[in-house]
């Protein structure tokens, strides 16, 4: 045993010097990156997010997303609620992101101020810019692989989702890592195949042990893809589609590998297992908690629940509705637009269009290219995903550029940040070997070019208000005054007194006045809300009706012993009153 450890030992120790030693002598060498280089880009996605954080947290941009302050409500509750657990999840948003957050979000004064959302998303910030520039170094040369990855960190849109409890941080790390570690496997497979056929009689023997610890080590690739792939279904539902998507991948690689399967049964069948436990794991979540195993994408939360309810009265449906080609305009502009300023964002589609033919039809031309690096096109899979969900799940999505020039889930085309980056410096990689002959000034200038590029559109982006960040001051305008008036409310009433009020809306008025979940009777707790709904006098010291919501409907329905002490209107919310009871008794 400890003969086949050191064996193992040595091929790994083997291998990372002779990419080292590869790189040291070749700077042109396209191979996987050394710990010596991830350890400066990750060092710089540091400085780079603290920066962003100082510069949203004193601008007050932490909590501008409802969806944000709604998440870390979320992770709030799973520990401080009257009724604590597992069941305060919901069923519509993934769990992973809120249970990431929940360590932090339980110090009062983190939740208030946003800041425990903003530690996991810039922790997954630093560890998808190590992936990203591990997965470009795969992809092309030192010198592109790190001015593509400066153009991935500089970019304002993701500095900004990194300071925020939003799930794309998160998300666009696994997705990274998630493309990395299946490339490096379908490159293992294939480095297993060439050394498997290759005819050496005087060390077979050798040769097979060495192919045994081969075989071994994809069995081992394979369970911790498995494990990012169950992390990516836990965190966003494109993790799905990418999940399944890296399964037939790697499946239909094992499977045309002579001897391979044999090999790994155990190790692809646990790889099989927490693939599909994801998925299954979440529809038996839906069908315990919420009696409906597809209550994500039914239920009153839900995607088709909330675009019935927003729509204005007999209007027509969003243009992209049941039709494939408004959908994949709105998503690919929208993925532009987060990804460079102006209307730059149309060479950068174009140029990583360019990349992606070369990928596939292997244009790279230069010896360490193999065909491994096609399962990079991983990283285009949120073009069909979101085609689908914005013709058929109900997602609309709004730019300023299009009709009806409007803000809302502009977010979403920062799923395809890494795959515009990465395949547009593929074809300006291409570039520099097309022109090295007739163009040698440009070549020789041409990383100092790109690199400023990438600067000048980060802060050209910044200048005009990156749209993310943007929509999330649009449509916070609102939002935030009206529960800020709410939470004066709230914080003059009396410590401990039951507070009656529909948290689903507008938990960042409480959120605000830092009063504790379990003080309020709410639709977290199905018991408790049905006895104060039915009586809220005598169950509530307080009651918050905000027009419309299921509180409203129960004052009217029972006003007695309830006095009116304030109304709380603003432009573009519904009025909240604010009630005390004349008879609750502790």
């Amino acid at each position: 045993m400890s003969s086949v450890r050191r064996g193992r030992g040595s091929i790994r120790q083997g291998l990372i010097a002779a990419a080292s030693e590869s790189a040291i002598l070749n700077p042109d060498a396209i191979t996987a990156a050394t710990r010596q280089e991830t350890v400066p880009i990750a060092l710089f996605a540091v400085v780079l997010g603290f920066v962003a954080l100082l510069v949203c947290f004193t601008r007050g941009y932490v909590l501008l997303y409802g969806d944000a302050v709604a998440h870390l409500g979320i992770a709030r509750r799973i520990l401080d609620s009257r009724n604590p657990g597992l069941s305060q999840l919901g069923g519509v948003w993934l769990p992973l992101p809120h249970l990431l957050i929940m360590p932090f979000v339980q110090k009062m004064l983190w939740w208030q101020t946003g800041l425990a959302g903003a530690w996991p998303s810039l922790l997954c910030y630093v560890v998808g810019a190590a992936g990203f520039y591990r997965l470009a170094r795969r992809m092309m040369v030192p010198r592109w692989a790190f001015v593509a990855t400066a153009f991935y960190l500089l970019n304002p849109n993701l500095l900004y989702l990194a300071t925020t409890a939003m799930t794309e941080p998160l998300f666009l790390a696994i997705l990274v890592w998630m493309t990395l570690l299946t490339v490096e496997c379908v490159d293992a497979i294939q480095a297993l195949e060439t050394h498997v056929n290759q005819k050496r009689p005087r060390s077979q023997k050798r040769d097979l042990g060495h192919a045994d610890l081969q075989m071994k080590a994809i069995g081992r690739k394979l369970i911790v893809i498995s494990i990012v792939i169950f992390a990516a279904v836990m965190t966003r539902y494109d993790g799905w589609i990418a999940g399944a998507a890296v399964w037939c991948v790697l499946a239909w690689q094992v499977m045309r590998t002579r001897g391979l399967f044999a090999k790994i049964v155990p190790e692809f069948v646990l790889f099989t297992l927490i693939t599909v436990t994801g998925p299954l794991l979440w529809l038996w979540y839906n069908q315990h908690f919420m009696g409906d195993p597809l209550d994500f994408m039914r239920g009153p939360y839900s995607a088709a629940a909330i675009e019935k309810k927003t729509a204005p009265l007999g209007a027509k449906h969003y243009r992209g509705w049941h039709n494939i080609g408004w959908s994949l305009l709105f998503y690919t502009r929208t993925a532009q637009v987060d990804a460079a300023a102006w209307e730059t964002g149309f060479a950068v589609m174009a140029a990583a269009s360019w990349g992606l033919w070369l990928t596939l039809r292997r244009g790279f031309q230069v010896p360490q290219f193999s065909s491994a690096q096609r399962a990079a096109i991983l990283l285009w899979m949120p073009i069909p995903f979101y085609m689908y969900s914005v013709s058929y799940g109900s997602v609309p999505i709004f730019i300023p550029q299009l009709y009806p020039h409007a803000f809302y889930n502009s977010r979403y085309g920062m799923e395809m940040l890494p795959g515009l980056v990465l395949f547009t410096f593929i074809t300006v990689a291409w570039l520099e070997r097309t022109w090295t002959a007739t163009r040698p000034l440009l070549v020789k200038l041409l990383p100092r070019i790109m690199l400023g590029v990438a600067a000048l559109n980060s802060v050209a982006m910044m200048y005009f208000v990156p749209l993310v960040l943007k929509e999330g001051i649009v449509n916070a305008a609102t939002r935030m005054p009206f529960e800020s008036s709410i939470a004066r409310q709230l914080e003059s009433f009396p410590q401990g007194v039951p507070i009656l009020m529909h948290n689903s809306d507008h938990i960042g008025a409480i959120q605000q006045s830092g009063i504790p979940l379990k003080q309020m009777l709410s639709e977290n707790d199905y018991d408790s809300w049905k006895a104060a709904l039915s009586d809220p006098a005598v169950k509530a010291g307080y009651v918050v009706a905000i027009a419309g919501d299921p509180v409203d409907d129960a004052v009217k329905a029972h006003p007695l012993n309830l006095t009116e002490l304030t109304v709380l209107c603003t432009t573009g919310q519904p009025c909240a009153r604010i009630y005390k009871s004349d008879v609750w008794k502790p």
